[in-house]
């Protein structure tokens, strides 16, 4: 089941395969431990799990490459001295299944200090225990699921961490729900609004939060609706928006299925914007949808990438290498993950007299100083809240001008 983000319906089995093969497992020796050349330099890996292929694959290659660039920075600029880095990447394909088949080779895999990803928020459910167990620091650039860092009973005010080892750069739907809603009211001035989800962890809880806003801040739902990930065929949606009169469309689910969704709800004539989350936030959204996607919206986490002049270069070199996937998204939050990882090393290493522990002990020494970041990102300020939750809670509303996102809003909301 899909759970969160996007797809390239375009990559070849090659690509797939070759994006795999840049960066699959050369941080091992033979016996999967940690290694050190003749030279007595260290080589530690650095996990990366997200869709490589198929669905979302678009921003789950934004999210690998954004941790090679991260690396390789850390590897030129010797950021740990003696220590070489190197990337691991895991396609899970959006699968939760696949994602904690993934998480427990990576465990296996002694060299490996930390994990950055997945995409989806899904998949991380899936994940975290695996990861908790073997006190093994995960950073996700992307899990906007408020539940995975307050728990199952946030919504209630009572909001308790399970997991020590999980930590994430974006921001959570709470914020990004409300965001959009008081956007869709306050700036758009739209009155009714028609609510579907894919029925996934993240697409329902966008949803429901967007609804829940979206009517407190004045406006009315006119009719909510469901959806199965992989549908093609939205005839009968389109029928009911069409009746309700509602003159937005919120979705909550990913660019796969809501990029078919704008197209056939224009092609019946029902001209109204399809709003929706980071989820849909992609170049292949529009590419797809054509002229239909003129006119709509989506938030997404942070700042545009290419406006801050701390990402100016690694903009730079994601274009000079021809890398893949969509950086725009997750890419930087993914570098700055990287970074907090290779960052905790070096303060792990400098903490114990210049030299690594090993074993289990590394692994958690480096999710203590993890929960200690608190350095300039490319993204902004890299810092963790006692769930495991970034500090950076900056938000932007993209909508589709001229036939490219462009930022409309960018700011922060507090949850009411």
């Amino acid at each position: 089941m899909i759970v969160r983000h996007r797809s390239l319906l375009i990559l070849t089995t090659a690509l797939a395969t070759g994006a795999l093969t840049l960066t699959a497992c050369g941080s091992r020796d033979d016996n999967g431990d940690k290694g050190s050349d003749s030279g007595g330099n260290t080589t530690l890996t650095i996990g990366v799990d997200a869709p490589l292929s198929g669905e979302n694959s678009t921003t789950g290659l934004g999210i690998q490459y954004g941790s090679k660039i991260a690396v390789d920075d850390a590897n030129k600029n010797k950021t740990v001295e003696g220590v070489t880095f190197k990337i691991k990447a895991l396609d899970d394909k959006a699968q939760p299944a696949t994602g904690q088949q993934n998480a427990t080779a990576l465990v296996g895999d002694k060299s490996v200090v930390g994990v950055v990803g997945p995409l989806n928020s899904g998949v991380a459910q899936s994940m975290q225990q695996v990861f908790a167990s073997a006190n093994l620091v995960e950073i996700s650039p992307s899990n906007t699921d408020p539940s995975l860092t307050q728990g199952k009973d946030w919504q209630s005010g009572t909001k308790k961490r399970a997991y020590k080892t999980y930590f994430r750069t974006a921001t959570t739907d709470a914020l990004q729900g409300g965001f959009a809603a008081d956007y869709a009211v306050n700036a758009l001035k739209k009155k009714k609004a028609f609510v579907v989800d894919d029925k996934q962890t993240y697409g329902a809880g966008l949803a429901r939060i967007f609804k829940e806003q979206f009517v407190k801040a004045g406006g009315k739902a006119v009719g909510t609706d469901h959806i199965n990930t992989g549908d093609k065929d939205f005839a009968a949606l389109v029928s009911k928006i069409k009746s309700s009169k509602a003159d937005i469309l919120y979705y909550g689910g990913q660019y796969d299925e809501s990029q078919l969704i704008t197209k056939q709800l224009k092609e019946a004539g029902v001209k109204i914007p399809l709003f929706g989350g980071d989820g849909m936030f992609a170049t292949t959204y529009i590419e797809t949808a054509g002229k239909a996607a003129e006119g709509d919206l989506a938030t997404s986490v942070g700042v545009p990438v290419d406006t801050l002049p701390a990402a100016k270069a690694f903009v730079q070199e994601y274009k000079s290498k021809g890398y893949k996937g969509d950086y725009g998204a997750y890419g930087g939050y993914s570098y700055d993950a990287t970074t907090a990882i290779i960052k905790a090393v070096k303060a792990v290493k400098d903490a114990n007299g210049g030299k690594l522990p090993t074993g289990d002990a590394l692994r958690s020494k480096v999710v203590e100083e993890v929960q200690k970041s608190n350095f300039d990102g490319i993204t902004g300020k890299v810092s963790f809240d006692e769930y495991g939750d970034t500090g950076n809670k900056q938000l932007t509303v993209y909508q589709v001008t001229n036939g490219a996102w462009k930022a409309v809003k960018t700011g922060t909301y507090e949850e009411n």
